[in-house]
């Protein structure tokens, strides 16, 4: 996003104003519910909830009041809807005070919370909600209950999990927020699994069981593994982590997509944009092709929302304040406005501009070679056979099988994951299968194929309606 044309600047602003004005039916994002059988979030208004999520880890730790105002109102900005930070925070999250010299427990005591820390908490959900964004609390990190390579100490029981739950739960009852156990842990002992079961209980129990829950393992984990028929988790969350470049997230996400009972399902941290690849510089880092990648992938294989990352942002990196993390080597001020930060958010908008609730993944789609690399193909139908989405990671022809529209009049364009622009391809009849070469081929030169039925209100997303039909 470094060399703007003036149609993208004008789209970057109305992007910026639409998303950043809370509207009446973003205040029903304090109402989300999951339809039994649905794989897809629901608002309060009925109208399906696109989870686009920022891992915020350290936020209410690290963070003045003044510097939360500032990250909040930019992700609102760049049309983020969820905020996912942790209570109990990862890095001396015990012993380490916050901004204002608050530590969050008494004698590292969870049936002791104090009261300032939490206000701090408190404020930070708030404004997130005057914002239109929905918090996704991390009660704790998982390193105070399964230490293994983190920090600690371990000082929750089931016993004290479930008073810590039922208070938290109680306290953000009727706010914005949606619950989020485990802190980058997978449980592996039949305590963990009694710890976390009692937390999510207590969160239950204090809020009356009126927000969501889900939980979020360890690298290359998924929450169905360990929970997926327990009645408190609403919706599963895996971690395809920071391993490997093209690290192929569908295959979680597919594999959830057939489970039983049916939950929404979502990559809760991907690779994080400007992390060194598999924690060793040496072997380049993460950048925003990574991300959306990942997020177009995630999303094609049936996700009901995509987390985007970014390494200097989880840990709110500031040389003058703290020692980086895993080579952290950009300011978060500065990193807030890396590219696949806003790039993210253009595929919201793409979404929200169809009915994407009813998206079924749908290889059968792509016709000739699809080899699996970091070019692989994917794509997906409207449940009513009246548009699709078919991406292509470095521009590869796209091959596709356009008997499976309904349609007999189409009309086809390139959105530009990059720049969300629309370039109009043609208005057609449907006549079989197409081929649709892109703009322009590199490795890093991703694009989305849209295919619409030509007389839907929606149908040329982004394209001047003189030039739609």
């Amino acid at each position: 996003m470094r060399f703007l044309t003036f149609y993208t600047l004008c789209f970057l602003f109305a992007s910026i104003s639409l998303f950043a004005q809370p509207t009446a039916k973003q205040t029903q994002w304090s109402k989300l519910y999951i339809v039994p059988d649905k794989r897809n979030i629901t608002r309060g208004d009925g109208k399906p909830f696109f989870w686009l999520g920022d891992t915020a880890w350290e936020l209410f730790h690290r963070l003045t009041r003044e510097e939360a105002d500032f990250y909040l109102k930019r992700r609102a900005e760049q049309g983020f809807t969820v905020i996912q930070a942790v209570a109990l925070a990862e890095f001396d999250g015990l012993t380490q005070p916050n901004q204002y010299g608050q530590l969050p427990l008494k004698n590292n005591d969870p049936t002791q919370p104090n009261d300032l820390y939490f206000q701090h908490v408190d404020y930070v959900i708030n404004k997130a909600a005057s914002l239109g964004l929905v918090v996704g609390v991390l009660p704790t990190w998982g390193d105070k209950f399964s230490k293994k390579w983190g920090v600690g100490p371990e000082v929750f029981t089931p016993e004290n999990a479930r008073i810590y739950g039922e208070w938290i739960g109680k306290r953000y009852k009727g706010k914005s927020v949606v619950w989020i156990l485990g802190g980058d842990r997978s449980p592996e002992s039949e305590k963990h699994y009694a710890i976390i079961r009692a937390m999510a209980e207590g969160i239950r129990a204090g809020n009356g069981g009126t927000q969501l829950m889900t939980y979020h393992p360890m690298g290359n984990s998924n929450s169905a593994a360990f929970f997926h028929k327990d009645n408190w988790l609403n919706f599963n969350m895996y971690q395809s982590g920071h391993s490997a470049r093209n690290m192929k997230n569908y295959v979680m996400q597919r594999q959830n997509y057939q489970l039983f009972p049916v939950k929404p399902t979502l990559d809760g941290e991907p690779r994080y944009e400007d992390h060194p690849i598999d924690w060793k510089p040496e072997q380049d880092y993460f950048n925003a092709h990574d991300a959306r990648q990942a997020a177009w992938w995630a999303m094609l294989a049936g996700g009901s929302g995509h987390t985007y990352g970014d390494h200097n942002i989880w840990q709110f990196f500031d040389p003058n304040r703290n020692k980086p993390v895993s080579w952290a080597r950009t300011h978060w001020r500065r990193a807030i406005d890396h590219d696949g930060a806003w790039q993210v958010g253009y595929l919201r908008k793409l979404y929200e501009s169809h009915p994407w609730n009813q998206l079924i993944p749908d290889q059968s789609l792509l016709k000739g070679e699809n080899p699996d690399d970091a070019g692989y193909q994917m794509a997906a139908l409207g449940e009513n056979k009246d548009f699709l989405f078919a991406y292509t990671p470095t521009g590869r022809t796209l091959k596709i099988d356009l008997t499976k529209l309904a349609a007999s009049q189409l009309v086809a364009y390139w959105f530009n994951p990059r720049d969300g622009v629309s370039t109009k391809i043609g208005d057609f009849a449907n006549e079989g299968v197409k081929e649709f070469k892109t703009p322009v081929t590199c490795p890093t030169c991703d694009w989305t194929l849209v295919v619409d039925d030509a007389t839907k209100l929606w149908a040329g997303f982004g394209l001047p309606k003189n030039v739609k039909k």
